[in-house]
């Protein structure tokens, strides 16, 4: 679930100088908060921006999204690939399916982004291709799972990004107080200060963006 950290009005001036949303951006914002359960969930305007910044500056050649929810992150991440580049994203929820396509195609990323449906745990081994960048924003409980999954996936030099790793700012609760997911997160976010083979840093933007460099194997 993404929360909003900072003071509501330092927010809203980041957004004021932010580039505005696309047309297709725009209008999968809107649908989403009138028409889907739990729109908080989207990454919205300033996040959104900054995961397009990132695919921009990299360029992958292929992309991973774990945790599609209504596509607008897929779409942010999608503008930056590489030329004949490709995102595969997954999610549990087929519900959500058509309209996630529906604005692929008004964002004209239809033939750049593949989508999976099902648990991850059993897509991600399925899928034979090296990521560049990875964007982990789903259960909070299978985080470090889904870690491990692909790190073999992902070159020297590749990218994970993840998701609410703030979990609403529980994170530096103490221990009896925090929930269950602020939990995952917390031990996430242990597992990579550990990790010695990659360079991180947690930015807290939103409800917590943790990037990831590989630097080996």
């Amino acid at each position: 679930m993404t929360q909003v950290l900072l003071p509501a009005a330092i927010d809203n001036y980041a957004e004021t100088y932010t580039t505005a949303e696309s047309e297709a951006l725009a209008q999968l914002n809107r649908e989403t908060h009138l028409k889907i359960e739990l729109p908080v969930m989207l990454s919205g305007k300033l996040q959104g921006t900054l995961l397009q910044m990132i695919s921009c500056m990299i360029k992958p050649r292929c992309v991973l999204e774990i945790g599609t929810y209504t596509g607008y992150s897929a779409i942010c991440l999608a503008k930056g690939l590489a030329q004949g580049g490709h995102l595969h994203t997954i999610d549990i929820n087929e519900e959500l399916q058509d309209m996630c396509f529906r604005y692929f195609c008004k964002a004209g990323l239809e033939n750049n982004i593949t989508q999976h449906i099902g648990k991850a745990a059993e897509i991600i081994p399925n899928i034979n291709e090296q990521f560049d960048l990875v964007f982990i924003d789903a259960d909070k409980q299978n985080y470090h799972l889904y870690y491990d999954m692909v790190f073999d996936k992902v070159p020297v030099g590749g990218f994970i990004l993840a998701d609410n790793v703030l979990y609403n700012g529980e994170v530096v609760w103490p221990d009896a107080e925090q929930s269950k997911n602020a939990k995952a997160m917390h031990a996430y976010n242990e597992k990579i200060k550990a990790d010695k083979r990659v360079e991180h840093i947690l930015l807290p933007v939103r409800d917590g963006l943790m990037l990831v460099r590989k630097i080996e194997n």
